[in-house]
């Protein structure tokens, strides 16, 4: 009998059960009773934790509360000028724009077709932007002009608002050499709409680096966005997280034991992507064992090998070898899986008599590279931390192999 695994590692694959995020579920629903928009939401954390998944179950508490929900992945294209941006955000607006219907005319036929002919206009994209191109002004005027029209027309449904939801929205970012600046011109028109109480709601959510984006192109957006950080699932969460979907297979071929549980809590850091990257590998070692009538032996050793080489390695590869020698000196920090700054880790380098990374110039030149490289992220002014979940464990790992 073959038996489907029940657990998805990938970026963005929805789990059989997702645990532990209740708490954040209930910060959104009660974003959701705003009448007047006043706070929009952020949703950030590292690679792995589980944002795209919770994003998505926000879509149905946001329908369950007679909202309507626009947006997609944000790609660096649609940063790239203030046009660009309105492009996006009309485009995606007229999802669910094109059911409203703003005129229906009947015309008169005459001759061979002699009749009546019924046309019904609605905001879908092609009004929207006609709409957009005859509003004199700057783009951001364009924009509140097409924003304000849907809502007026949208408003008599009753409906409580627009969730206008944006992952990996981290790429967004102003460019003024080129006085682009798409980044800036998102905040401006959310924040001018909402002030004209227009039930619009920002939902990005992106790496760690996002809020502090916001906050330099923008000084308002302190007071504009409640910042939901999510993390490692605690032990519980995680035990729940390994358990929950072979339990609801029906006539599952194997259970975990309790011994295993716990390694793979513990490998696993409790990061929802390792979780469902380890146990999938069990669960298909599993049922190669028994397939041939063997009792299932878990090579956890060498699942963790292959999660180095397939989520770690690539990462790896881009830094330098100075880069890795400040990542090595980084993972010595008792704050390397938390927040560090750059005072501790010259401080750190002068005990070690490590004089390479006693220059703190020199460490900020390294961060900023590893900053552009992903490896580590500027979470605010003066905290640093690193990018990847579990990448001082890797580091680790391959410190013993070198």
């Amino acid at each position: 009998m073959n038996f489907e695994n029940p657990f998805r590692p990938g970026a963005g694959h929805m789990p059989v059960y997702l645990a532990g995020r209740e708490d954040e579920k209930l910060k959104f629903k009660r974003l959701l009773e705003q009448k007047l928009i006043l706070t929009n939401m952020v949703l950030t954390g590292r690679r792995g934790v589980g944002k795209t998944v919770l994003l998505e179950t926000f879509k149905p508490l946001a329908y369950e509360a007679n909202w309507l929900w626009v947006g997609t992945d944000l790609s660096e294209a649609a940063s790239l000028t203030d046009e660009t941006m309105a492009l996006r955000l009309l485009t995606d607006l007229a999802v669910v724009s094109s059911a409203i219907v703003v005129e229906t005319l009947e015309t008169q036929e005459y001759g061979f077709t002699a009749g009546r002919t019924v046309v019904t206009r609605t905001l879908n994209f092609d009004t929207l932007i006609a709409v957009y191109n005859q509003t004199p002004g700057l783009v951001a005027d364009k924009l509140k002009a097409v924003l304000e029209l849907v809502w007026k027309c949208l408003s008599p449904l009753q409906k409580s608002g627009i969730v206008f939801a944006y992952d990996e929205a981290q790429i967004l970012s102003d460019h003024a050499d080129e006085k682009q600046y798409p980044l800036s011109l998102l905040l401006d028109v959310f924040q001018s709409i909402q002030r004209k109480n227009i039930p619009f709601m920002l939902a990005l959510t992106g790496l760690p680096n996002l809020f502090a984006k916001l906050v330099e192109a923008r000084t308002f957006s302190e007071r504009m966005f409640q910042v939901i950080q999510i993390d490692s699932l605690t032990p519980p969460a995680s035990r729940e997280a390994i358990t929950t979907p072979i339990i609801k297979m029906e006539n599952p071929p194997t259970y975990f034991a309790d011994e295993l549980i716990e390694a793979i809590v513990k490998s696993s850091g409790g990061y929802p992507y390792f979780i469902q990257f380890i146990c999938r590998e069990v669960f298909d070692a599993a049922l190669q064992k028994l397939a041939i009538s063997e009792k299932p032996v878990v090579p956890l050793n060498e699942i963790i090998r292959k999660l180095d080489t397939d989520f770690f390695s690539g990462r790896w590869s881009k830094a330098t070898d100075r880069q890795r020698d400040l990542l090595v000196e980084i993972t010595g920090l008792s704050t390397c899986d938390g927040e560090f700054t750059i005072q501790e880790i010259t401080e750190q380098a002068k005990t070690n008599h490590t004089t390479t990374f006693a220059s703190s110039s020199y460490v900020n030149q390294l961060l900023s590279q590893l900053c552009e490289a992903g490896l580590v992220f500027k979470v605010r002014h003066g905290k640093y931390s690193l990018g990847v979940p579990l990448l001082s464990d890797f580091v680790g790992r391959w410190c013993a192999q070198h």
